[in-house]
């Protein structure tokens, strides 16, 4: 399996593909009870905030509402000017509906200035602190990077609905922030044969025989940074060492793998029943060689 450059999408096609896009992400918020009307007419449930309340933040943090006090529900305060040109890829996306398909930017392997910008793209914070200011009447002051197409170029929060912003931003726990789709998604049939490590999920009537020896030989450099195991990616990413003991500072090994959720349950309810042994993981003391008997 290879990848073939294929020529760019028209606008036509991206209108086209955007459109599609449209129609079943409002379908699927409509099925689930989070989205009301048909069309331009279309707004968000009051019953899609849930529970949570931070569906109630995230809900007003998408929409530009007050979340909070006496105003909420109500637009934040824009500051606007005479809107300008839209830019040069205005002309290149497919929009509708409020969704928007961009494919006019392509990156070369050689290219490393535009690989570097993509990085600083993805790796880039929720909040420029560049851009951000406390205004005359102490009201948090935000700038856009971007105007929008009315002209808007700054946004203002009280400081209190700015933390409520802020606070909407914060990824749930346990959420992965970097997701693949296409070939690349965790499913994909054809991940296995792009991934460099040849990762993914194999077809059911893949029946290739599995040469064994083959995990047997010793990997080289380029094999061991396109496989790191989840400790690895733990320390790289959080800073976080399982593999360094908290007391002692040496360096631990797994000695057991338990995966039965039965065993799991048991274990855990035995600590919370009966807790942890303070010195369980203390060393026995060292002792005097034995005195020789007369």
């Amino acid at each position: 399996l290879r990848l073939h450059r294929a020529r760019a999408p028209t606008t036509a096609q991206l209108t086209q593909l955007a459109a599609t896009i449209a129609h079943r992400v409002c379908r699927h918020l409509t099925r689930k009870g989070w989205l009301e009307g048909e069309g331009e007419s279309a707004f968000l449930a009051d019953s899609a905030a849930g529970d949570d309340s931070m569906d109630g933040l995230r809900m007003s943090s998408i929409t530009y509402r007050i979340a909070t006090g006496r105003d909420a529900g109500c637009k934040v305060v824009t500051l606007q000017t005479l809107p300008g040109d839209a830019g040069s890829l205005e002309g290149e996306a497919g929009k509708v509906g409020g969704f928007s398909l961009h494919a006019g930017v392509a990156a070369e392997a050689h290219e490393s200035h535009k690989l570097e910008k993509l990085c600083r793209y993805i790796t880039r914070p929720a909040i420029s602190e560049k851009r951000l200011s406390i205004a005359l009447q102490g009201r948090v002051r935000y700038q856009l990077k971007t105007p929008w197409r009315n002209g808007t170029t700054h946004v203002e929060w009280d400081p209190v609905d700015f933390i409520a912003k802020l606070a909407a931003l914060v990824p749930p726990p346990r959420a992965h922030l970097t997701r693949f789709h296409g070939v690349f998604a965790p499913n994909a049939n054809l991940r296995a044969q792009l991934t460099p490590s040849g990762r993914g999920k194999r077809p059911a009537g893949d029946a290739a025989p599995v040469d064994v020896s083959a995990h047997d030989a010793p990997r080289s450099p380029e094999e061991k940074r396109r496989a790191m195991s989840w400790a690895q990616r733990l320390k790289r990413v959080f800073s976080i060492d399982v593999t360094a003991c908290v007391h002692c500072g040496g360096t631990v090994r797994i000695v057991a793998s338990i995966e039965e959720p039965t065993a799991i349950r048991a274990i855990l309810a035995h600590f919370e029943k009966h807790g942890a042994r303070e010195e369980a993981h203390y060393r026995p003391a060292a002792r005097a060689p034995p005195v020789q008997a007369a």
